[in-house]
């Protein structure tokens, strides 16, 4: 849950951001460990939000140069980020995992008109399997590389390691994105034995400002290194498969984007 105050004035900085850069917010929600529901008591705000301009700025002859995110500093622990909502369209072709986790979000600060919801019931039958266990796999590998596999590891580190880890078993099992919320991937598909420990750690993050170091986690540890081994080299260089080429999706893309400019 996002506390009021803070609901408030997440609210209030979308609003001055859309008079700043003479946009509309069709859709904010939170990103992070805020929604997937294991952040500490001091973790950030993750806003990240998908806009529109006018209909006569996507009419200039140089659309394709001019800018299409907007980024603010963190301040006050608020973290504020969006796309323009081409480009997003353009990356749900190409199967970005964040995007499709925005989507998603369990926790939503605007909807304004039918662009998530379409996209979101669009997914299912749009995202490339492949390049979405790439991203995870790609989220994973470099985790465990960096934190993991010592004496002395990082504890909080073992979730950003067996979450996408987690998503690619939901892939693989169900045929669908994954869910956004940890406690989810944990109660359909995480091997039973492993469970324990990884209670343990979500009760501690999520009750301390920094869990920091500690002993590594020999079932967890063994969990990982087996499905990093079994993945293989399964996603390695697949990149991101571009569905531009299908026309159904194509077709829906462009009554999408038509219809939020309206």
């Amino acid at each position: 849950m996002i506390e009021a105050h803070i609901q408030t004035e997440i609210l209030r900085r979308l609003k001055a951001a859309e008079v700043e850069h003479g946009m509309t917010v069709l859709y904010a929600c939170e990103s992070g460990s805020r929604a997937w529901g294991f952040e500490s008591p001091d973790s950030d705000y993750d806003v990240r939000f998908i806009y529109a301009r006018p209909q006569e700025w996507y009419l200039s002859y140089n659309v394709e140069t001019l800018p299409d995110v907007i980024e603010y500093p963190i301040v006050d622990e608020i973290d504020c980020s969006g796309w323009d909502v081409r480009k997003a369209l353009y990356l749900f072709t190409r199967t970005n995992g964040a995007l499709l986790e925005w989507l998603k979000s369990p926790v939503q600060y605007i909807e304004n008109g039918p662009l998530r919801q379409r996209l979101q019931d669009l997914a299912p039958r749009a995202f490339n399997e492949i390049a979405l266990c790439y991203h995870y796999s790609h989220m994973a590998r470099g985790n465990a590389r960096e934190y993991l596999f010592k004496e002395q590891v990082k504890l909080k580190k073992y979730l950003y390691v067996l979450r996408p880890l987690l998503a690619i078993r939901y892939i693989h099992d169900f045929g669908q994105p994954p869910p956004v919320e940890f406690q989810k991937l944990l109660d359909r598909v995480a091997p039973q034995e492993i469970v324990p420990g990884i209670e343990k750690l979500l009760e501690l993050k999520k009750n301390s400002p920094e869990i920091g170091l500690g002993q590594s986690i020999p079932e967890l540890n063994e969990f990982i290194e087996s499905e990093l081994e079994r993945h293989g080299e399964t996603f390695k260089g697949q990149g991101r498969p571009d569905l531009l080429s299908g026309e159904s999706v194509r077709k829906e893309l462009n009554e999408i984007f038509r219809q939020v400019l309206i």
